[in-house]
C-alpha cells in the first residue's frame, strides 16, 4: 500500500470525526451558548449544506493547481474551520466555523479519490479508494466516541481543538507522502462540466443519493428507535453507533475488494441486501440482540456501496473525473439530508419510530432499480455506440497524462 494512501486516510479520519462528533455534543454546545437543542442542530444542517455547496466550488477552484497542493489547501481550510469552532465566542461564529470546515469535505474526498486511484494499478483502484475511506469509517469507531467522551469530560472546545490538530497532521502527511501529481493536461472547467452530460454519471450519483439515503433514513433516528422500541438505555446508544461504525469499516473494505473484480454485481448485492435488511429492521427493532445485528448489517451493506459508486463515477467521467468525483461526495450528504427529512416526516405522521426503516428500504430499492437500468443502458450502448459526453457534443476524450 502506498504510504500516500495513509496520509489521505488520516485526513479522512479527521473529516469523519468532525462531521459526526457534533451530534453527541449538541446538549453541551446548546447549554454553553444558551440556545435550544434544535437551534444547535443547525450545526449539523449547516455542515451538510456546506459539503454540498463546497464540493463543486472548491473543486472548480482546484482545477488550476496540482492535486497535492489542492489537498493541502483543503486540509488547511478544514483545520482553520475547526480551530474557529473551538475558539468561537458566539453560536454564530461556531456555525461559521462548521461551514468553513465543511467546504473542504466534498472536494477532499473527491480529489482524494482521483489521487488514490492514480497511485495504484488499474485493477486496484476501488481498493485504493476504499483505503482512503477507511479513515472515515474508523472515525465512527474511534474518533467519534473518543471525541464525545473528551467533550463531555473536558469540554466540547477541547474536542474541536483536537480535530484541528488532526488536520495539521493530515496536512503534513499529504505534503510529505503524496507525490506532486501534475495537473492533467487539458483540465479546465468546460471539460469537467462535460462529464455531467453522460447519463451514466448522473445515474451513478442518483444511486448514491438513494442508496446512502436508505442508510441514514434509519440511522438518523436510531436513538429514539432503540430506546423506545428495542428497550435499550440511552447510554447503550453510543455502543450501538460504534457497532454501526464497525459495520461501515467492514463493508467499505468488502466493497473495495469486490468492486475491482465485479463492480455492478457488487452494487446489486449490496443495494439489494440493504433494502431487505432495512425492511426487516421494522421487525428486528423490537429485539435487543436482533436490533444490534441489524445495525451492524446496515452499516456494512450501506458502506459496501461507497467504493463501487465512487469508482463508477470515476470510470464514467473518463478524462475529467475530479468535479464529478467531488459532486458524488456531495450526493452522499444530499442523501443524508433527504433521508433525515423523509424519516422525520413519517414519524411526525404518527407511523412510529420504525417507520423510517420502510423509507430506507424504499430508497435502497429505488437505487437498485437505477443500477439495473444503468447496466441495461450500458449493454445497449455497446451495440449502438456510446451515449454521453461525446455524443452530446462535448469535447472528445484525449489521453490524459498524470
Amino acid at each position: 500500500m502506498p504510504l500516500a494512501l495513509l496520509a489521505l486516510a488520516i485526513g479522512a479520519f479527521g473529516i469523519g470525526t468532525t462531521e459526526f462528533v457534533v451530534m453527541g455534543l449538541l446538549p453541551q454546545i446548546a447549554g454553553d451558548y444558551g440556545v435550544s437543542i434544535p437551534t444547535a442542530g443547525l450545526l449539523v444542517t449547516g455542515y451538510a449544506i456546506g459539503v454540498v455547496l463546497g464540493a463543486p466550488l472548491m473543486t472548480v477552484l482546484g482545477t488550476r493547481i496540482n492535486r497535492r497542493t489542492m489537498l493541502m489547501v483543503l486540509m488547511g481550510l478544514f483545520t482553520l474551520g475547526n480551530l474557529l469552532s473551538a475558539l468561537a465566542p458566539s453560536f454564530g461564529v461556531m456555525l461559521a466555523g462548521r461551514i468553513v470546515a465543511s467546504l473542504a469535505h466534498g472536494a477532499f474526498f473527491g480529489i482524494g479519490s482521483v489521487v488514490a486511484a492514480d497511485l495504484v494499478a488499474p485493477n486496484k483502484k476501488a481498493g485504493a479508494i476504499a483505503t482512503m475511506f477507511t479513515g472515515l469509517t474508523v472515525a465512527n469507531i474511534v474518533g467519534v466516541p473518543l471525541g464525545t467522551y473528551i467533550g463531555q469530560a473536558v469540554g466540547w472546545r477541547a474536542t474541536f481543538a483536537g480535530v484541528a490538530a488532526l488536520g495539521v497532521v493530515g496536512l503534513l502527511g499529504i505534503a510529505k507522502l503524496v507525490p506532486a501529481l501534475p495537473r492533467p493536461a487539458g483540465t479546465r472547467l468546460r471539460r469537467e462540466l462535460a462529464a455531467f452530460r453522460n447519463v451514466q454519471v448522473i445515474l451513478a450519483m442518483a444511486m448514491t443519493v438513494l442508496g446512502f439515503g436508505g442508510v441514514f433514513a434509519a440511522i438518523t433516528y436510531i436513538a429514539p428507535m432503540m430506546t423506545h422500541v428495542a428497550g435499550y438505555s440511552e447510554g447503550a446508544v453510543t455502543g450501538l453507533l460504534v457497532l454501526f461504525g464497525i459495520g461501515m469499516f467492514l463493508g467499505n473494505l468488502l466493497g473495495g475488494r469486490f468492486a475491482d473484480r465485479r463492480l455492478m454485481p457488487m452494487l446489486y448485492a449490496s443495494l439489494g441486501g440493504l433494502a431487505v435488511v432495512l425492511a426487516l429492521f421494522t421487525v428486528t427493532a423490537h429485539s435487543k440482540p436482533l436490533a444490534a445485528v441489524t445495525i451492524l448489517l446496515v452499516g456494512a451493506l450501506g458502506f459496501a456501496t461507497v467504493p463501487p459508486l465512487q469508482k463508477r463515477v470515476l470510470d464514467q467521467a473518463h478524462g475529467a473525473p475530479t468535479l464529478a468525483s467531488a459532486m458524488n461526495i456531495g450526493a452522499f450528504n444530499l442523501g443524508n439530508a433527504l433521508a433525515a427529512w423523509l424519516g422525520g416526516t413519517v414519524i411526525s405522521a404518527g407511523l412510529g419510530y420504525t417507520a423510517p426503516n420502510w423509507v430506507g428500504a424504499a430508497l435502497a430499492t429505488a437505487a437498485l432499480l437505477l443500477a439495473l437500468l444503468s447496466a441495461a443502458l450500458e449493454r445497449r450502448d455497446r451495440h449502438t455506440g456510446p451515449v454521453g459526453a461525446e455524443s452530446a457534443g462535448a469535447e472528445p476524450r484525449v489521453p490524459v497524462r498524470h
